[in-house]
């Protein structure tokens, strides 16, 4: 009998570990799983996070607001966003002081229609931690304004609004496979400027987080994870301007089976956040 009874138990404890259901699962750059303790373990000794997110995923949005909190007890942080933009920072600056409310950044500041959901966590954490938050993209204006002209276009630009992108003129390699990748994709409406405005986004990203870099700090940045994928876009206009920093980059990838990814995944990110295509979305 009583053997009887400790193979049901072992039947129901087995049935219910095979019903486990799990929303992601981290791989390291190699594709071998690894886990979000080893995350926290790395990047607490680097200089620059890259989070590369899905914009409507909620796992990514978590787990940013999750990484944050937790290398907030270890090390003196930097928060910055490609979803704020550079000419928005000192309405930024005034919310994060309690200068303005929530209502009149809305007003003020050109947030995204999912800022309230996923960003502004992040945001508040800033704030109730004291906490620098930067506003690194470009305006959407002057990216739009390269991918109709190229970057020419931005040398009539005035000197207070040049000082919401990077350096003119920035280094441009469109042979890089993320900048090819866009072209392929666009197909027969693909345009020379199409990369280059999203260059000039990359660009902008990096000399924000580079300019707001400080000694023995942590600059952790959101960003579309196409922005920071195959260590090119953001890390390689950081890496242009600073070889030696130390860059942790995490890439984000949705797909039905949470057990391996496929080869041509590997070395997407130095961390790869792979979460079930299921999940429902944000917007």
């Amino acid at each position: 009998m009583k053997k009887a009874s400790l193979l049901v138990a072992f039947l129901i404890g087995f049935t219910v570990v095979g019903q486990e259901k799990k929303a992601y699962q981290l791989f390291d750059k190699k594709g071998r799983k690894t886990d979000y303790g080893q995350l926290l373990k790395v990047a607490g000794n680097a200089q620059v996070i890259l989070f590369g997110e899905y914009h409507n995923n909620p796992i990514s949005h978590w787990l940013q607001l999750e990484l944050t909190k937790d290398l907030a007890e270890k090390k003196a942080l930097v928060l910055g966003a490609e979803m704020m933009e550079a000419d928005n920072q000192r309405q930024l600056n005034q919310y994060l002081t309690g200068e303005i409310n929530q209502k009149q950044l809305d007003s003020t500041a050109r947030l995204w229609p999912n800022y309230k959901t996923d960003y502004k966590p992040l945001v508040d954490f800033a704030k109730e931690r004291k906490l620098p938050f930067v506003a690194t993209n470009i305006p959407r204006r002057y990216a739009s304004l390269v991918s109709k002209k190229g970057f020419e276009a931005l040398e009539g630009l005035t000197s207070e609004e040049k000082s919401w992108i990077a350096p003119l003129p920035i280094p441009y390699d469109e042979s890089l496979p993320g900048y090819v990748g866009m072209m392929k994709m666009m197909g027969a409406h693909a345009s020379p400027n199409m990369p280059k405005a999203q260059a000039i986004k990359d660009a902008t990203m990096a000399y924000f987080i580079q300019r707001n870099l400080k000694k023995d700090t942590l600059f952790i940045h959101y960003n579309g994870t196409y922005h920071s994928d195959n260590f090119e876009g953001i890390y390689w206009y950081l890496k242009k301007a600073d070889p030696t920093l130390q860059i942790i980059t995490i890439g984000t990838l949705e797909q039905t089976d949470l057990k391996k990814i496929n080869e041509e995944d590997y070395n997407k990110a130095d961390y790869i956040l792979v979460i079930d295509e299921d999940v429902t979305k944000t917007h």
